[in-house]
C-alpha cells in the first residue's frame, strides 16, 4: 500500500500526541464480529470481522496415510488466500511470502497449542488417519491481517463436525450428513494470536493499513492458558526493525494483560455450542 508522505507523518505526529485516528487507546481492538456455519459445503466454517478487515475461512477433511514420524496421528494443512478482492496490493497467482508466512504463522500457532487432538483422529494406526485441510480467504484487509485470521481459524476449527467414513469403499462418503462428531479439540488450550506493531517508539495493537504502513516491525505471538496464565506457543517477527530488551518486555507485559481482558470471551464465543 503506497500512502502519501504526509499522511504517514501525520500518522506519526498522532502517535507521538498519544492518539490515533480512529480515536482508540494503543492497546484497543476494532469491533470483533465471529460468526460460524457460513458454508454449506464445509465441514466447518467461520468469518471474522475486525473493523472493516474481513476473513472466511473454512475447514475440510479426508481420510489419508499418516507421516512417519506420527503413524497413529492426524495431520493439518493450512492455507492463505490473498486475493486481489481484498487489497489492490494482492497479486493473482501462487500464494505470495506475505500469504505464505501468515499460513504458517497460523499453522504453527494452533499445532503447538496442542489445540487439535491429533491422536484422536487416527482410524487405523499406520494406515489411515483423518487430514485437516483448513483454508483462509481474505476478503477486505484493512489492517491486522493475521489476527482476524487465526480467529476466523479458530472458529472454523470448532464448528468442524466429522464426516462419515465408509469403511468397507475405505473413503470419505460424500453424500451423506456429517456425523455429530465435533473435531477433537482441547478448548483449554485455544491458540490466540496478538500482533504487536512498534511506531514511533510506541506499540500498538490491532492497526489500520495506514498503521501498518509506518509501523518499525512487527511481532505476532499466539498463546494459549496455563494455570491462569499466557504459555506462548509461537512468536514471529517482521519488518526490518530490531526489538530491544526493553520493548519485548513490554510487549510480553502487555500480552498478559491482553489476556486477562480477552482470552475467555473469545473462548466462549469460539466455543459457544
Amino acid at each position: 500500500m503506497i500512502i502519501p508522505k504526509i499522511q504517514k507523518q501525520r500518522i506519526i505526529e498522532y502517535i507521538k500526541q498519544g492518539k490515533r485516528f480512529d480515536n482508540r487507546a494503543f492497546d484497543k481492538f476494532r469491533k470483533i464480529e465471529i460468526k460460524t456455519g457460513i458454508s454449506l459445503n464445509a465441514e466447518g466454517s467461520a468469518s471474522v470481522k475486525i473493523g472493516k478487515t474481513e476473513v472466511y475461512a473454512g475447514v475440510k477433511m479426508d481420510v489419508m496415510e499418516p507421516y512417519s514420524d506420527g503413524p497413529s496421528d492426524g495431520t493439518l494443512t493450512v492455507g492463505f488466500e490473498m486475493s486481489p478482492i481484498a487489497s489492490p496490493d494482492f497479486d493473482m497467482g501462487p500464494p505470495s511470502i506475505k500469504a505464505i508466512e501468515a499460513g504458517r504463522v497460523i499453522d504453527r500457532g494452533i499445532r503447538e497449542s496442542g489445540l487439535i487432538e491429533f491422536d484422536k483422529l487416527c482410524i487405523k494406526e499406520g494406515e489411515k488417519v483423518w487430514g485437516i485441510y483448513l483454508d483462509i480467504y481474505a476478503l477486505n484487509d484493512s489492517g491486522n491481517l493475521i489476527d482476524a485470521a487465526s480467529l476466523a481459524a479458530l472458529a472454523a476449527l470448532a464448528d468442524a463436525k466429522i464426516p462419515v467414513y465408509d469403511t468397507k469403499e475405505g473413503k470419505v462418503d460424500r453424500h451423506q450428513q456429517l456425523t455429530d462428531n465435533r473435531l477433537p479439540l482441547n478448548k483449554e488450550s485455544m491458540s490466540l494470536n496478538l500482533t504487536f506493531h512498534k511506531i514511533d517508539g510506541k506499540i500498538i495493537l490491532d492497526p489500520t493499513r495506514e498503521e501498518e504502513e509506518v509501523s518499525e516491525y512487527r511481532i505476532s505471538i499466539a498463546f494459549s492458558s496455563h494455570k491462569g496464565k499466557p504459555r506462548i506457543s509461537s512468536i514471529q517477527k517482521g519488518e526490518e526493525g530490531a526489538i530491544s530488551f526493553e520493548e519485548m518486555e513490554n510487549i510480553l507485559n502487555l500480552l498478559e494483560v491482553k489476556f486477562k481482558e480477552m482470552y475467555e470471551e473469545i473462548q466462549k464465543q469460539i466455543f459457544k455450542k
